[in-house]
């Protein structure tokens, strides 16, 4: 994967490749967070509110990223979640190029804004995000947890 030529797009359908991408990819992500089964997937890609975009090289996915949308009074907004790239793809534009689809889709849409979290222990991401014009928000994030 040295000199990559990366292409981005929205799923549009789960198969067996696709589920087993995510097995792959999603133990790179989280330790505690097991990977998406077909139905799973199914549900994010069949929802109207949100686009599963995956990154592929030579026809296999090396990374993924999930925009939600959701409507407030104050108007449409964004969000990206779970953005993951493939150990043997970082550094080479992968999260780069998934983060400008998710942006380019959300100003299609009429998006106020788009947001997202980073743990400050990724740094990488952290200087990715920033260098591609998102700023740090000054807020608390609580989080109420519902169980596992």
């Amino acid at each position: 994967m040295r000199s990559m030529s990366v292409s981005i797009r929205a799923a549009s359908e789960v198969d067996d490749a696709l589920v087993a991408a995510f097995a792959r990819l999603i133990p790179q992500l989280s330790s505690s967070s097991p990977p998406p089964s077909a139905s799973d997937l199914l549900a994010i890609v069949d929802n109207p509110n949100s686009v599963l975009f995956v990154a592929e090289v030579d026809g296999e996915v090396v990374g993924s990223l999930t925009l939600a949308f959701y409507r407030i009074p104050t108007g449409l907004k964004a969000w990206i979640e779970d953005v993951v790239v493939d150990d043997a793809a970082r550094g080479k534009g992968v999260g780069e190029a998934l983060n400008q689809a998710a942006i380019a889709e959300a100003r299609k849409r009429g998006a106020k804004n788009v947001s997202l979290t980073s743990r400050s222990s990724r740094e990488a991401a952290n200087r990715l995000y920033q260098r591609l014009g998102f700023t740090p928000y000054e807020t608390n994030l609580y989080r109420y947890s519902l169980g596992d």
